[in-house]
């Protein structure tokens, strides 16, 4: 009973300090003063002024654009580079390609965004492209360190995979790219998933990179955000931060329901293949 205590109050002391700030920010959104920290009464007037905040509204669009088609990009990518580490064997430079891969993981993030931005100036210098820094710019650099995420989830999820069924599908006659796409694809849909959300978040998070690949006309929500704290945070934040927070709950329930279909179809598939077999 005691070891069930202790555990129970870690466990809510956990949550606690995770949730309890979302939850006062979600609060005092709804705060009729213009002081944050200062209950007054309650008010949605800031969500009606959020509307008309066209810099913040076109920041958070600007950073869900660009989140969005990065985690998509690092998903292809991830899902290529998790594809050669697991199912290629022992290639010539697999340890260097390895290696790169998961160096972004562990590559402060300052140096990350130094480097990039070089590139770009460079490449700018020598081919004419990128010209100048901008969505395109911001986009690449949130691929180049998502991507590393997302082909670890992607190469722990193939390597814990029975490989008896692409084994017998290609022992039928079926080539590889059709293994791949009614196989091994339905198996890994739920990492794919978690993949696309993984970097989805970091991607949306992200102020260090973005503030080294911008330029002007291409603030993200992270780097108005961050800028504004100098000067104090208005309530306005608040709200589009609740809104932001409804956002990715909904996201995080729907894909938590689409994993969870995913995974009762693959034990259905794998006890029908065990009777069939």
């Amino acid at each position: 009973m005691k070891r069930f205590g202790f555990l129970s109050w870690a466990l809510l002391f956990g949550y606690a300090f995770l949730y309890v700030p979302i939850a006062l920010l979600i609060v005092f959104s709804f705060n009729e003063s213009r002081l944050v920290t200062v209950w007054s009464g309650f008010s949605t007037k800031w969500y009606g002024e959020l509307i008309h905040n066209d810099t913040l509204l076109d920041a958070a669009l600007l950073s869900f654009q660009v989140a969005a088609v990065s985690a998509t990009l690092a998903v292809l990518l991830g899902t290529c580079a998790g594809l050669a580490l697991t199912r290629f064997g022992r290639f010539r430079g697999r340890t260097l390609f390895g290696g790169m891969i998961t160096a972004p993981l562990v590559m402060p993030e300052v140096i990350t965004g130094l480097s990039l931005l070089l590139l770009f100036v460079a490449m700018e210098q020598w081919v004419g492209w990128p010209d100048g820094r901008g969505v395109t710019t911001i986009t690449i650099a949130h691929t180049t360190f998502t991507m590393s995420y997302v082909a670890v989830v992607i190469q722990s999820r193939l390597a814990g995979m029975d490989g008896s069924l692409e084994e017998a599908a290609m022992d039928l006659g079926a080539r590889p790219a059709k293994v791949f796409f009614v196989i091994t694809l339905p198996l890994i849909a739920p990492a794919l998933v978690a993949g696309w959300l993984l970097a989805f978040t970091l991607s949306l998070d992200d102020v260090v990179v973005a503030s080294f690949v911008s330029g002007p006309g291409s603030t993200t929500l992270p780097m108005v955000i961050f800028s504004s704290v100098k000067f104090g945070i208005s309530p306005q934040i608040n709200a589009l931060a609740t809104l932001m927070v409804l956002v990715v709950a909904t996201g995080i329930f729907v894909a938590s329901i689409v994993m969870a279909r995913q995974e009762r179809q693959r034990k259905r598939d794998e006890q029908m293949a065990i009777q069939n077999g």
